[in-house]
């Protein structure tokens, strides 16, 4: 099968993306165009013509996976070796289209079965006539063909043609034009070994194209966590489902474009079983960007009370509030630090400024609100600490941020009628645990937030998890390094908010505003990504909520 790939414009820190089309030597089938699912942005696949855009995809963690093999294997008669065939192929059709102007190639093996998906890859690029060289990579008896897997000693025996040494620190690579990664694949647990963090650095000094079988070595397939070392790969093609150690967390950077094969497995098998998480498509969330009537009004769009900025923090709650504006809320007021009222809505005279010292004085503002955000610029002061109660009180819908979850983090408060959106950093003090051990598990660490405080959770970052009660948790994998800026999360929750307050139930606001907001920052990267601050996205917010 050809398939002639046709790069979209690369967009921030985006990769490229290929639409899938026949070519002209080749007539495909609808069903032979679906096996490479291209997964960066946007996710399309051309059908005879026409773009189909996917409403959700499913994301997996290894057990499942394990399990989709297991029951091609009973229900489909599907062996092992022809997966790993089928998966070899797939990876050399994605080769040839990404990287056709290689012409060494210099793969890395293990002594697994993602090493046998590389031999598979080597001995299909040599009878093309490509430049091939094979290095083994890992103790020298488990290479040996008796020690491998029935399925990659198969695979080995058919590359008897190509030259093959044993990888050592002072090998002589000869300068390939790309680096085959089939190292470590899923099963990858434990921190990677010496002889494989030596043969990382030696394929990264390289400085050429690296692609990756199934996952990047040294990725835990299951959490995106870095064991040891990881290849950064150019590209990574992973096989039948696609890998939640891929899309968030380190596995994010990690896999560079990234690409899906079904390995001609049948829809209605993936359907026996449940994925862990679904990755965040816009066109679930259409319906609520519809046109608006001639008659509207600012009272259907609701109001949104922002109750922060502190003494010395008024720009905080100044950014949520205009984010929640430009994202189509009907009215926002904000409730300040006495000392910044005067000058809050200097330059957007359209926000209504309160200036607050107590309890009683917010409580006009709540009882005129549809939506409260607490947090941004809030601080942990006794002025802070009246609103907090005050505001957490309430019965309306709430979005927590910043310091309102620093201070969530000190009681054991629960409630169904809120949005959290900490950082790891917020989410590891809601855990009472570390900065790793949220980020070497994030999923864990998303779930247990929810359950322990309600509602629906935000754990932002990068590849950001959402998870509203009795879904699926989704991942975000738009966004890009500029956006680590300060005042990003301020922004993130004005759009929520102003979503929420448009009438959008709690759990699809939180996950079509983290949708928006990264989209809008890879918008606003366009110009470069250092130096790119949280306002700059203030245009592209307003763009994407009429044109989507």
């Amino acid at each position: 099968m050809q398939l002639t790939g046709i790069p979209a414009k690369k967009r921030g820190n985006t990769f490229p993306v290929y639409m899938l089309r026949k070519s002209k030597a080749f007539a495909c089938t609808k069903r032979e165009e679906s096996r490479f699912s291209p997964l960066g942005s946007p996710h399309r696949v051309m059908f005879r013509g026409a773009v189909v855009q996917p409403i959700k995809t499913p994301v997996y963690q290894i057990q499942q996976v394990r399990e989709i093999e297991q029951r091609a294997r009973e229900q489909l008669g599907l062996s092992s070796q022809t997966l790993m065939q089928r998966a070899g192929k797939a990876a050399f059709e994605f080769l040839l289209r990404r990287f056709p102007q290689a012409q060494k190639i210099a793969v890395f093996c293990g002594s697994g079965n993602n090493g046998g998906d590389g031999y598979v890859v080597a001995q299909l690029a040599h009878e093309r006539g490509l430049q091939v060289t094979l290095w083994q990579v890992g103790n020298p008896e488990k290479m040996s063909p008796e020690k491998m897997s029935k399925e990659a000693r198969v695979a080995f025996e058919a590359c008897h043609a190509i030259p093959t040494y044993l990888f050592h620190e002072q090998a002589n690579l000869n300068h390939p034009d790309l680096v085959i990664d089939a190292i470590c694949g899923i099963g990858l647990k434990e921190t990677l070994r010496e002889e494989v963090v030596k043969a990382i650095a030696t394929i990264h000094n390289l400085n050429v194209p690296i692609f990756s079988l199934d996952v990047p070595t040294g990725i835990e397939a299951d959490t995106g966590r870095i064991l040891g070392s990881a290849i950064h790969a150019t590209a990574t093609i992973t096989f039948l489902g696609l890998k939640l150690g891929l899309v968030t967390a380190s596995g994010l950077a990690c896999a560079g474009e990234l690409a899906l094969n079904d390995l001609q497995v049948p829809a209605s098998l993936f359907s026996q079983i449940e994925p862990a998480a679904e990755k965040l498509e816009l066109s679930a969330f259409s319906s609520y960007l519809k046109p608006r009537f001639r008659d509207w009004h600012k009272g259907l769009s609701g109001h949104v009370l922002v109750v922060g900025g502190g003494k010395g923090y008024a720009g905080a709650a100044r950014m949520a509030a205009v984010a929640a504006l430009r994202i189509g809320a009907g009215l926002v007021s904000v409730a300040t630090h006495p000392d910044h009222a005067m000058m809050m809505n200097t330059n957007c005279p359209e926000i209504m400024c309160h200036g607050v010292s107590s309890a009683k004085e917010i409580q006009p503002l709540v009882e005129k609100a549809d939506v409260i955000i607490l947090g941004p610029g809030l601080g942990q002061t006794e002025w802070a600490k009246t609103l907090w109660a005050s505001i957490c009180a309430s019965e309306l819908p709430l979005l927590l941020d910043a310091d309102a979850l620093n201070l969530l983090a000190q009681t054991n408060l629960y409630h169904n009628n809120w949005v959290l959106t900490p950082h790891p950093g917020e989410a590891a003090r809601l855990l009472s645990s570390t900065v790793d051990e949220v980020q070497n598990d994030r999923l864990t660490a998303l779930k247990t937030i929810q359950k322990r405080y309600g509602g629906v959770c935000v754990l932002k970052g990068a590849g950001s998890l959402i998870l509203s009660p009795s879904s699926l948790p989704v991942v975000c994998t738009k966004g890009n390094p500029g956006m680590s800026s300060a005042g990003m999360g301020d922004i993130l929750s004005g759009v929520i908010g102003g979503l929420m307050a448009q009438r959008i139930p709690l759990g699809d606001a939180a996950k079509l505003g983290v949708y928006l907001h990264a989209m809008a920052g890879d918008l606003a990267a366009k110009e470069g990504e250092r130096g790119m601050l949280a306002t700059d996205l203030y245009p592209y917010l307003r763009r994407l909520v009429n044109q989507l």
